[in-house]
């Protein structure tokens, strides 16, 4: 989503995308910040190492000659875009990813732009997710034998689009995912920030929407770690897991673990934190890792909705997607926890190429009623609150919370 594909006076890709999972940049997000403008206030963020701003700095130092070159910057779709239709487009929700954007005007900013030693000129124009960016090129609708002109619309990030899928477009909707990485996600009418904890503020991929988003980078990812570790399928981990769930004595004397397998964003925007076990002991088997990984990545989404609760508490259904949520044990877990109801959706795994298609639809003159467009997704199984062993589960919460914070002291020098 955040890439920096960049392009000379030809079109031509000057060097390879620099991906959103690239941390080398963690010392330009300081510089970045430390200039004259107030980044956070105007791009409602926190300077993140994944953004594309960061990225296009360390450029500027270490790779001068193309820092030269560059004639526009776009992110990996608006390259595809372009690639489509010869045209320069970005729209909203993914270019609030770049740390360039006025959030709150949904502009391009001058002033973070000369953060970056950029002007407007570099950048693609914006739109919003449901208009029209161009057609496609001939050699290419000839290719694919289409016999009408096919229009390429904004679009949308990824969770940008899977909100549109499910219908969350209103400040009472949410959904966590569960997959590689984590999110909770809440749209909202007005322009909201918690830079202090690392909360994404973007735009939403339809006009006059925003939204406020959690991230944490290895959520299921963890689960696909363990189970190779401990040569377990996903399923019999779960199985695994769910067994030792109903013994107290288990949990309470079960291993820490921090879920920081590739650093974090929401809320410690901490490159340099890994991954990490804690109170391991002779007695610790497989089921006890496995169930320890769960646990901890339960717990960082629990940080997460913490974080936005901070400047929003209007949502009041939070659905399920991602591979995460095919467990009713997990999904139990984390509703227990966030002490709310969740919800499953009807084939959730499809709710991002719904919503790019709903956008796609939505640019459709001829399709009068857009309100049906965007309705809300089915619901399958609904989840209520247990209060069986959640005693336990938040005081060992508030103790892996003073892992963090005990490991943050050492971890830059163990990357170092």
């Amino acid at each position: 989503m955040h890439g920096a594909t960049i392009t000379d006076n030809s079109g031509s890709v000057i060097r390879p995308c620099i991906l959103w999972n690239d941390t080398r940049s963690h010392k330009e997000c300081i510089e970045f910040e430390n200039q004259s403008h107030d980044v956070r206030a105007i791009s409602g963020n926190i300077t993140m190492p994944g953004f594309t701003a960061p990225k296009i700095n360390w450029l500027k130092k270490n790779e001068k000659d193309n820092f030269n070159k560059i004639c526009k910057i776009l992110l990996p779709k608006d390259y595809l875009r372009f690639y489509l239709t010869g045209e320069y487009y970005s729209e909203m929700s993914d270019a609030s990813g770049t740390l360039w954007l006025d959030v709150r005007k949904r502009k391009w900013s001058d002033e973070l732009l000369s953060c970056s030693f950029l002007e407007n000129k570099h950048m693609p124009d914006l739109v919003e997710g449901n208009q029209e960016t161009g057609i496609l090129k001939k050699e290419f609708k000839d290719k694919f034998q289409f016999n009408h002109n096919v229009k390429i619309v904004g679009g949308a990030g990824d969770n940008a689009a899977a909100a549109v899928g499910m219908g969350i477009t209103e400040q009472n909707q949410s959904f966590i995912s569960l997959g590689t990485s984590g999110v909770f996600f809440t749209p909202t009418q007005d322009f909201l920030s918690n830079t202090g904890d690392a909360v994404h503020s973007f735009c939403h991929c339809l006009p006059n929407k925003w939204h406020l988003m959690s991230v944490m980078l290895s959520a299921s990812n963890c689960l696909d770690w363990i189970c190779s570790v401990t040569n377990t399928s996903i399923q019999k981990s779960l199985t695994n897991v769910e067994n030792f769930y109903s013994e107290k004595d288990s949990i309470a004397n079960a291993p820490l673990f921090l879920p920081y397998l590739s650093g974090e964003r929401t809320p410690h925007n901490d490159p340099h934190i890994r991954g990490s076990f804690h109170s391991i002991k002779t007695t610790t088997d497989a089921t006890n890792m496995q169930y320890s990984v769960i646990e901890g990545v339960s717990f960082g989404i629990l940080d997460g909705v913490k974080s936005i609760l901070k400047v929003n508490n209007n949502f009041e259904k939070i659905f399920m997607v991602g591979g995460g949520s095919r467990s009713s044990f997990w999904i139990q877990l984390l509703a227990s926890l966030l002490d709310r109801k969740l919800s499953v959706c009807e084939q959730s795994e499809y709710g991002a190429s719904l919503g790019v298609a709903r956008l796609a639809m939505y640019a459709d003159k001829n399709t009068d009623d857009k309100s049906a467009i965007i309705k809300e997704i089915k619901i399958s199984n609904e989840y209520k609150p247990k209060s069986n062993n959640i005693n336990i589960l938040l005081k060992r919460y508030e103790i892996w919370k003073d892992l963090y914070s005990s490991n943050k002291k050492i971890a830059y020098k163990l990357l170092h």
